[in-house]
């Protein structure tokens, strides 16, 4: 059952993270403080986004204004993190969405052919991991066979 729900929630998040350009029922503008609490990260942490140029609020009376698109935006540094990718792998697909999202075509198929590749990747690792599970387990039954053996004596 556990499981069950595991799968439904990381189904929910990747859904989430695809449709991240998704206008939704967010409100229109958000606080740094907004932000950063509904995707669990520091202040200074999309301070630092915004100074590598991929956020960009508006100012009021020195205030950061964040508006949907800079929540999108975040939505999907946060979870490319999380993933793996590099801040400059980040910026460049945030980039190729363009002013109107006519570039989502060409980000979906770049998150199909990195996807791909990330999967292919953690295979070969899960495989690599798996036999040094097995290693260890040879091991670890030798050693206690000869405790037994040793202890019997």
């Amino acid at each position: 059952m556990a499981s069950a729900s595991k799968t439904t929630a990381r189904n929910d998040t990747v859904k989430a993270f695809v449709e991240a350009h998704g206008e939704g029922e967010a409100p229109d503008f958000f606080s740094i403080s907004d932000l950063a609490a509904e995707f669990g990260i520091s202040h200074r942490a999309i301070r630092f986004y915004e100074s590598k140029g991929l956020l960009s609020p508006k100012r009021l009376n020195g205030a950061r204004i964040y508006a949907r698109r800079d929540r999108a935006r975040l939505h999907i540094i946060v979870r490319a993190k999380s993933l793996g990718y590099t801040l400059e792998e980040t910026k460049d697909y945030l980039d190729l969405y363009g002013r109107q999202g006519e570039g989502r075509l060409k980000q979906l198929e770049i998150s199909a052919a990195r996807s791909a590749e990330m999967i292919s990747e953690l295979q070969v690792k899960k495989q690599q991991i798996d036999e040094k599970i097995e290693e260890l387990r040879l091991i670890h039954r030798v050693c206690r066979q000869k405790i037994i053996e040793k202890k019997s004596r």
